[in-house]
């Protein structure tokens, strides 16, 4: 049996509204799945315990029709494989009152991922619930504009801090700030990101325990988050185009 608010959190967690086609690696009912954006701005991974599902590899194409299906159901869930020749072609789950079925595709189908070499990282902050949730209204409160400026400096009383600038610095532009303290190493960060990403990543994981984000000054940012059966990573790299 599975929690199916477990696995649907897992599954939202790589989706983000966009992430369609991934694979799923089980193994000693461990799920790990690998994904990268569209854009491939960002690359992560989730891992998530306690999935009972037999040793295997699963071809998901299409993560939002999965979605819809898993929604209908209740509670614990039972899943079963169907397979031709040793390979894994539906996937069957019932609850109390539904049976479903979801075909899967052909592994050769799905995009490979992107493989990301960890850097020295020059700032490690510490991500609570509040900081989260302070994040996502800073950048909602300024709607479509996906402006993020990510700087490290000093604030008044000489302690090195991490600014996130919303919107554009610009003229007399609206814009929000907010700043975080953690383990910083240089005062030289200066990097634009896209807002839009980040404040998709930091509202799926507002149910985590605990967070972390890395900066590096080459461009960068790295984001953990630990809800106890589920840990998620996001690489993100800069944004090019940079316009402030």
């Amino acid at each position: 049996m599975i929690n199916k608010l477990v696995l649907q959190s897992a599954i939202n967690k790589y989706y983000l509204g966009e992430n369609e086609s991934v694979k799923w690696i089980i193994e000693n009912k461990t799920l790990t799945i690998n994904f990268m954006s569209i854009n491939k701005e960002v690359i992560g991974k989730i891992v998530c315990q306690n999935i009972d599902i037999e040793d295997c590899e699963l071809a998901i194409f299409d993560t939002k029709k999965f979605l819809s299906l898993l929604n209908i159901t209740q509670g614990n869930i039972m899943v079963n494989l169907e397979k031709h020749k040793n390979t894994p072609v539906k996937l069957h789950f019932e609850d109390t009152k539904f049976t479903l079925t979801y075909a899967l595709a052909d592994p050769l189908l799905i995009p490979k991922v992107g493989s990301v070499t960890e850097p020295q990282w020059e700032a490690v902050l510490p991500l609570d619930s509040e900081d989260l949730l302070n994040l996502v209204k800073a950048k909602t409160s300024l709607g479509d504009i996906d402006n993020m400026l990510v700087s490290t400096g000093v604030d008044l009383n000489g302690d090195k801090m991490c600014t996130f600038t919303f919107g554009d610095e610009q003229g007399h532009n609206n814009k929000v700030t907010y700043n975080l303290y953690g383990k910083i190493d240089t005062t030289t960060i200066n990097l634009p990101f896209n807002s839009n990403q980040f404040k998709n990543i930091l509202n799926i994981n507002k149910d985590s325990k605990e967070g972390k984000l890395y900066l590096n000054p080459q461009g960068l940012m790295k984001l953990e988050f630990s809800t106890g059966e589920i840990k998620s990573e996001y690489y993100m790299v800069r944004k090019e185009d940079r316009a402030f």
